[in-house]
């Protein structure tokens, strides 16, 4: 792990140090897990689901280097149990790695009810916070951490149909440049992360159909959750402050830096044909 003090690097080695990673029972999320205990690093694995949970493990097989904890991010009181739980697995807590998040429905907004959005704010929203605001206090009694929060390219430009998805992943964006800013000079790095579009199954995991041209939408050049849990896990050893994964996260920030209104248009088209 790598952490920035007054604008310098200091390299901190992975191996022997424990990270909580929120969404660890699938997709990018159990990656990370199983990358960083490859990497002879301890882990508390957090997600909502136990079974998921359980198949990490499995597949981990790292003994008492993981624990897992079946705990819901958008609940701040059980949130705020998890660092003694975490302690007392681990002993300590050298960083954070909030991958957890859900999409709604592809709808307008006009067609989400109140709930839906609130849902998927208190999950991808909320739950960074929860974590964030209760680690922070351990973390920065380390000599070296690391808070790591994964916002998406729909932080970028807008999807419509996933329009309260991308506003709190640009929520999760804004939160975590201000956490950089005032964090810089102390022995916390923040990394923010935004993945294109990375092969998951994050809608059923958020309990949601892909409507319209499914197949098309499967078909097109995905990153590998491996290949997202890898870079992630390099952007913790170097420090880095940001990480785009995928060709398209890297096109779509050009884009809505260069030609905003134009790539807001050319997107809204995309997602009217593919949910066609």
């Amino acid at each position: 792990m790598a952490a920035r003090e007054g604008g310098e690097e200091r390299i901190v080695e992975i191996s022997g140090k424990t990270f909580v990673v929120t969404g660890g029972g699938n997709g990018i999320g159990r990656e990370v897990v199983l990358a960083l205990l490859n990497g002879g690093g301890r882990v508390a694995a957090v997600d909502l689901r136990e079974e998921g949970l359980a198949e990490t493990a499995a597949l981990a097989a790292a003994g008492d280097r993981l624990s897992t904890h079946a705990v819901d991010i958008s609940d701040r009181s059980a949130v705020e149990k998890l660092p003694a739980a975490v302690q007392k697995a681990h002993g300590a807590v050298d960083g954070l790695v909030n991958v957890a998040g859900i999409i709604h429905q592809f709808k307008p907004i006009s067609e989400l009810t109140f709930d839906e959005i609130e849902r998927v704010m208190n999950v991808n929203f909320w739950g960074t916070v929860n974590t964030v605001k209760t680690f922070l206090p351990v973390l920065r009694e380390r000599p070296a951490a690391s808070v790591v929060n994964v916002s998406s390219m729909g932080a970028f430009v807008p999807f419509p149909g996933q329009s309260a998805y991308g506003a709190s992943k640009a929520a999760v964006k804004l939160f975590t440049e201000g956490l950089y800013a005032e964090l810089r000079g102390t022995s916390v790095a923040v990394t923010l992360v935004f993945p294109g579009a990375v092969g998951t199954n994050i809608t059923a995991n958020s309990g949601v159909q892909m409507p319209g041209s499914a197949g098309a939408a499967q078909n097109m050049k995905m990153t590998t959750a491996v290949s997202a849990g890898a870079q992630i896990v390099e952007a913790i050893e170097k420090g880095s402050y940001k990480v785009r994964i995928g060709s398209d996260a890297k096109l779509l920030d050009r884009m809505a830096r260069l030609m905003p209104q134009r790539a807001t248009g050319i997107i809204a088209d995309q997602m009217k044909k593919a949910m066609g």
